[in-house]
């Protein structure tokens, strides 16, 4: 009687961790070279599907989304800017409101590109970290919120990479 009992608690709590994973996380892998170096083709990163990405403490994380172009495409990329947000790329810096923000992770792009916008309510500003081999905000414009899959804080794989992402 007692193995019955434990063998249908962790069949419940198994069924409970594998429901909650599935809601609140998901596993995803990187294809491409957009993130690169920091994130690498083929390294399995853990998207945080309950982060809400408009967030202001979301700006300079890093999300998955739907891709705006190709259907049934995830995208990975660095949050950049929300809502309201006034963005400025000039000579391979970017500005947002006015500032520019620091971005050590990031492989400086064209020096001759020029772009400003203002994002749109309900949209958010998204960029590769290898500026030169992305295709983001720059391409497509603004994200609505919508295809935003997730927050990504963690790589999983490979081991010796893994941990927190910056």
């Amino acid at each position: 009687m007692l193995l019955f009992s434990l063998l249908r608690d962790g069949f419940w709590l198994s069924l409970f961790g594998l429901l909650s994973y599935g809601f609140l996380f998901n596993l995803s892998v990187v294809r491409g070279t957009s993130m690169a170096p920091g994130i690498s083709d083929g390294d399995r990163i853990l998207i945080e599907t309950w982060a809400t990405a408009a967030e202001e403490s979301a700006r300079g994380g890093v999300v998955v989304l739907n891709s705006p172009i190709e259907s049934g495409v995830d995208y990975i990329k660095r949050l950049i800017a929300l809502p309201g947000d006034v963005v400025q790329i000039a000579g391979g810096r970017v500005e947002v409101n006015g500032t520019q923000i620091e971005e050590a992770y990031a492989i400086a792009g064209s020096p001759n590109l020029f772009q400003w916008t203002r994002v749109a309510p309900g949209h958010v500003f998204v960029l590769g970290d290898n500026r030169p081999h992305s295709s983001d905000s720059r391409e497509f414009g603004a994200v609505p919120v919508e295809l935003i899959r997730g927050r990504v804080n963690l790589r999983v794989w490979p081991v010796g990479s893994a941990g927190h992402l910056d």
